[in-house]
């Protein structure tokens, strides 16, 4: 397959793990990273339906997500699906409860629920936060308990994320749908469609899977990682998003679409495979818990210059 690379080759030119400074203050809406004294991101755990990480910038300080919706009227950027805020993690169909998706203005819908932080602290280089999954009458549908760290390697920048499903409230049932679940929604210079008629830009980013597959075609498929590139104000910039060997399901499916969502979807087989609904359904009863594990590679270059299968085989070696 495409990017498959043997033992030998990985042992003979090993990766540069770079030693950085990384920093974590809360200011008690959010706790800000930085890298080297130089802004990384922000994990907001209030003001939204969910956490999210926002804004993210890469190597060279370019940013890597879309502004929209959390800062309005950026020149190129699509105001298309408001729920698609940076890079977040969660689920459209939880006990039939809606979490990829959000209420809007205007009447609450009753089947849409809401991630409530319960708690918050800060270990060196690490956030470790837990929080309840809230449905639309204030009740209890399960809990999570979400890492995340922070640091540089060789060139590039990660975000390690995982997360565990916590069945705190009795059993629960993650639903096969395709809307989810750990996502990001890129700059627009990454997208693969044309640019929106709004502003300049002209350009499109590439991408491919660990499998080899390209572009719009990823769509649905399984795969290890996916990584994602284009040029960001003047330089080649990428993100490639990893798929931890342990977690259930691997290699994950992958909802990712052409107009910059990305997103991996262990659940969705319905959807993807055209299999009975249901298929992809997980159930874990009262008390079970559920890990998966995330990293977001934030790399110059494209994916044989930032040897993102390379970096894949260090992570899974992890």
């Amino acid at each position: 397959m495409f990017f498959r690379i043997c033992l030998a080759a990985l042992l003979s030119t090993p990766l540069v793990v770079t030693a950085a400074d990384v920093q974590i203050q809360d200011d008690g809406s959010k706790a800000v990273v930085t890298i080297d004294g130089q802004p990384f991101t922000e994990y907001r755990y209030t003001g939204y339906a969910k956490p999210i990480l926002y804004p993210v910038y890469g190597p060279g300080q370019k940013p890597m997500t879309r502004n929209y919706p959390m800062v309005k009227g950026v020149d190129n950027e699509a105001t298309d699906h408001p729920h698609h805020k940076s890079i977040w993690y969660t689920h459209d169909e939880v006990n039939h409860v809606r979490f990829w998706m959000e209420n809007g203005e205007g009447e609450a819908s009753p089947d849409v629920g809401t991630q409530v932080q319960t708690s918050l602290k800060i270990d060196g280089d690490t956030i470790v936060a837990t929080n309840d999954w809230v449905d639309a009458k204030g009740e209890v549908i399960c809990s999570d308990r979400r890492t995340l760290s922070f640091g540089t390697d060789d060139s590039a920048r990660y975000i390690d994320y995982a997360v565990t499903w916590i069945a705190s409230a009795g059993e629960v049932t993650i639903g096969d749908t395709k809307e989810g679940t750990m996502a990001i929604r890129t700059n627009p210079l990454l997208r693969l469609s044309s640019a929106p008629k709004k502003g300049n830009h002209t350009a499109v980013g590439h991408s491919v899977n660990s499998e080899g597959v390209r572009d719009k075609e990823m769509w649905g498929k399984r795969a290890a990682w996916v990584d994602y590139w284009g040029e960001i104000d003047g330089q080649v910039t990428g993100v490639a998003i990893f798929d931890h060997p342990d977690n259930p399901r691997h290699p994950t499916w992958w909802h990712a679409r052409d107009y910059g969502l990305i997103a991996a979807n262990p659940f969705g087989v319905n959807h993807f495979e055209g299999k009975p609904d249901g298929t992809g359904d997980m159930t874990l009863k009262d008390g079970e818990t559920l890990t998966f594990r995330y990293r977001f590679l934030f790399h110059p270059g494209d994916v044989e210059s930032a040897k993102i299968a390379e970096r894949y085989q260090a992570f899974a070696q992890d």
